[in-house]
C-alpha cells in the first residue's frame, strides 16, 4: 500500500464525545471487527443495528439485531429492504471470510467466499444506495458508507472467472473479493453523490476470518491466530483507533478515498479504471442473472 499524501490533516472528533442520535448499521457486526465497532459505537450513545447470524450482545444497550445468512443474495436483498437507508448516518460493511482450501458453493450456486465477503455488499448497495440520505434534514452531513476489505493492494481480480468455476485457487478466489470491495467504493463514489463512500484496510488483526481456510477450532487455526495476536492490534483496539476517522468532518469531500489501519489515506490500486470497474461489476450482474438471482438495479 502507498500513502496518498494529498489527503491528510483530518480533524477527528473528540474520542469521548457523545454519538447520541447517530444511526449506524454494521453488516457483519456480530463478530470480529464488526462486533468490536458495534460495541464501541453503542457505548458512546449511537443506535446500532447489526446484521449477522449469531447475536452475542443482547446485554449491550443501543444494539439491535437482524438475523441473516449473508452467504445468500436473497437474504442480502431482504436485509436491504429492512434497513433505513433514508436516515442512516453510517453504513459499515465488515462481513467476510477467507476462501477454503477446496471450492465451496452456496445453495444459490455462488463460490462461498465471493458471496460472503463481497457479493452480498454489491447486492445491498445496489438496493440501498439510491435511497441513502433521502430523508435526512437539510444541512445534515451526507450519510457515509465504509467498505472494509484490503484496498490498495494492487489486485485487479479475474472477472472472466468470477465464480471460480473454470479453475479454483484459494488466493485467486479471495482476491476477487478484495478487488471487488475496492471497486464498490470507487464506483459508488462516482455514481451516488448524495452519500460518501470509503474503503477501509484494517491490516492483519486477530479474528475468526481465517477459520474457513484453516478449519474452525483446528490446531492450525489456533496457532495462526495466536501468532497474529502477539504482533497485531486487537479488534477492539482497531475499533477505538478508527472511530474518529469514521466521524471526521472533512472526509465527506473525499468520497472514494481509502484508509489504512492507522486511518491514513492510501492510494487505490493501479489499473482500476472506470472502464475496468464497469467490466468487473457487469460480470457480477451477469453471474447473478445466470444463477437466477434477482436484485435491484441501481
Amino acid at each position: 500500500m502507498k500513502r496518498d499524501k494529498r489527503l491528510n490533516g483530518f480533524h477527528p472528533v473528540d474520542s469521548n464525545s457523545s454519538l447520541a442520535g447517530k444511526q449506524v448499521v454494521i453488516v457483519g457486526g456480530t463478530g470480529g471487527i464488526g462486533r468490536a465497532l458495534s460495541r464501541h459505537l453503542a457505548r458512546r450513545g449511537a443506535g446500532v443495528t447489526v446484521v449477522g447470524q449469531t447475536f452475542r450482545d443482547a446485554d449491550v444497550s443501543g444494539i439491535q439485531f437482524i438475523k441473516a445468512d449473508l452467504s445468500l443474495m436473497s437474504e442480502a436483498e431482504r436485509v436491504a429492504s429492512l434497513l433505513p437507508a433514508e436516515t442512516l448516518d453510517l453504513l459499515i460493511f465488515t462481513a467476510g471470510i477467507f476462501a477454503a482450501p477446496q471450492r465451496q458453493e452456496t445453495p444459490e450456486g455462488i463460490e462461498r467466499d465471493l458471496a460472503v465477503s463481497f457479493l452480498n455488499r454489491f447486492v445491498m448497495l445496489q438496493a440501498m444506495a439510491p435511497r441513502l440520505g433521502s430523508q435526512r434534514k437539510s444541512g445534515d452531513r451526507k450519510p457515509r458508507v465504509f467498505v472494509m476489505g484490503y484496498p490498495g493492494t494492487g489486485e485487479i481480480g479475474s472477472p472472466e472467472d468470477l465464480n471460480a468455476e473454470r479453475s479454483y485457487k484459494v488466493m485467486a478466489a479471495h482476491m476477487n473479493t478484495v478487488v471487488g470491495n475496492e471497486m464498490l467504493v470507487l464506483d459508488a463514489a462516482r455514481r451516488y453523490p448524495q452519500a460518501a463512500f470509503f474503503g477501509l484496510n484494517p491490516g492483519l488483526i486477530k479474528t475468526n476470518i481465517r477459520d474457513n481456510l484453516f478449519g474452525k477450532n483446528s490446531l492450525k487455526s489456533r496457532l495462526m491466530e495466536g501468532l497474529i495476536g502477539l504482533f497485531t492490534p486487537t479488534a477492539e483496539a482497531y475499533a477505538t483507533r478508527i472511530t474518529p476517522l469514521l466521524l471526521a468532518p472533512e472526509i465527506d469531500t473525499h468520497s472514494g478515498a481509502m484508509f489504512n489501519s492507522k486511518g491514513q489515506a492510501i492510494l487505490p490500486s493501479v489499473g482500476l479504471t472506470p472502464e475496468y470497474i464497469g467490466r468487473f461489476l457487469s460480470a457480477c450482474d451477469s453471474l447473478l442473472a445466470r444463477k437466477g438471482l434477482r436484485h435491484n438495479e441501481a
